[in-house]
């Protein structure tokens, strides 16, 4: 059984529909994220299942009971759900060991600052005990408010775009760090977020969200190579689209040539598709007679990123060991390694 589900949810605000006929489920001890652009929804789901929110329609189930329907609603303080806000929302008034603490307070006195010592080593804090927020980096404030959600051992962790007011490399390297926490407490958690290197490090499962709908509800591997939908596969990752032709029930031409797929596609001989190229498809080689012009190029370290024109006048993108430094305007061999084949019918 699953730990939560959510059956055909649906949330509006007057007119305006924010979650539409919404469906999911998380097994205990995953972790899950909902991603997408500004305005999707997600937040909005988040709330939801915190019992900020009320329903207009479907159900919210948490390990087998109804915590939410439109004609019912379990208090937020009584769902077992635990949440990471934004801010962190730390009482600046409370020390590090205080903050953690401050859910505890039924606990007995010596039960309560067991705990708290043991979040603060979960955490990477255990010297902090006495500190207050603002002596604390914004990383360690994150931690903080981590250890408070976790400490009265909720059944889920909610964490609403808990990493957004830290810097790139902080974010990337607490990403990790907070998923390897959320593991060694066995967790279950879900978070949201419009950064999809954020999500892709953190989650097991991924949903995509766009105007209130879950799009694709996947591994982070599927989300990039098994894309369900158009959208999908255009919002994820970077990629072009180029045209092509079904020539078989595995099969498409392309300007590049013709390329196949171990699973079969829903086409018919002759149907025109748009193939997704991901920058890693796309190989530099020297040798190769087909060839293309350098429009633009993003030099990133160990690789170039480069727009490529075809004859065509299409354009794709090639991921390129840096040490192939070409200019503006060359024309350079390439060719295609195509692993996985996604295309989707012309409209």
């Amino acid at each position: 059984m699953s730990l939560l589900e959510l059956q055909s949810v649906s949330q509006s605000y007057g007119d305006r529909n924010i979650i539409d006929d919404m469906s999911f489920a998380l097994q205990a001890g995953e972790i899950a994220c909902l991603l997408g652009s500004s305005g999707c929804g997600k937040t909005t789901v988040l709330r939801c299942i915190a019992g900020f929110e009320p329903l207009q329609g479907g159900e919210i189930r948490l390990a087998g009971r109804c915590i939410a329907s439109a004609a019912a609603n379990v208090p937020a303080h009584l769902r077992e759900i635990g949440m990471v806000f934004q801010d962190y929302a730390l009482f600046p008034h409370l020390s590090v060991a205080e903050n953690i603490g401050f859910g505890l307070g039924r606990m007995p006195r010596t039960q309560r600052e067991s705990r708290v010592a043991a979040m603060l080593e979960v955490v990477g804090l255990a010297a902090y005990g006495k500190a207050y927020p603002h002596e604390l980096s914004g990383g360690q404030q994150q931690r903080v408010a981590l250890a408070r959600a976790l400490a009265p051992q909720p059944r889920l962790l909610l964490l609403d775009e808990p990493f957004s007011n830290l810097d790139v490399d902080l974010r990337e390297r607490l990403s990790r760090e907070v998923r390897d926490i959320l593991k060694s407490q066995g967790t279950t958690a879900i978070l949201v977020t419009h950064d999809q290197h954020e999500a892709f490090a953190m989650a097991d499962k991924v949903g995509v969200m766009a105007e209130g709908r879950l799009q694709q509800w996947a591994a982070p591997y599927q989300l990039y190579h098994e894309p369900a939908t158009r959208y999908v596969a255009d919002f994820i990752g970077q990629g072009a689209f180029v045209p092509g032709k079904v020539t078989g029930p595995r099969c498409v031409s392309l300007e590049l040539g013709e390329y196949c797929s171990a699973v079969p596609r829903q086409f018919v001989v002759g149907d025109a598709v748009d193939v997704l190229l991901r920058p890693d498809d796309v190989v530099h080689d020297d040798a190769s007679k087909v060839k293309a012009k350098v429009l633009a190029k993003v030099f990133r370290g160990a690789e170039f990123v480069y727009t490529l024109q075809l004859a065509s006048g299409h354009s794709v993108l090639a991921q390129v060991p840096s040490h192939h430094d070409h200019a503006i305007g060359e024309a350079i061999g390439i060719r295609l390694e195509l692993d996985h084949l996604i295309a989707f019918k012309q409209v």
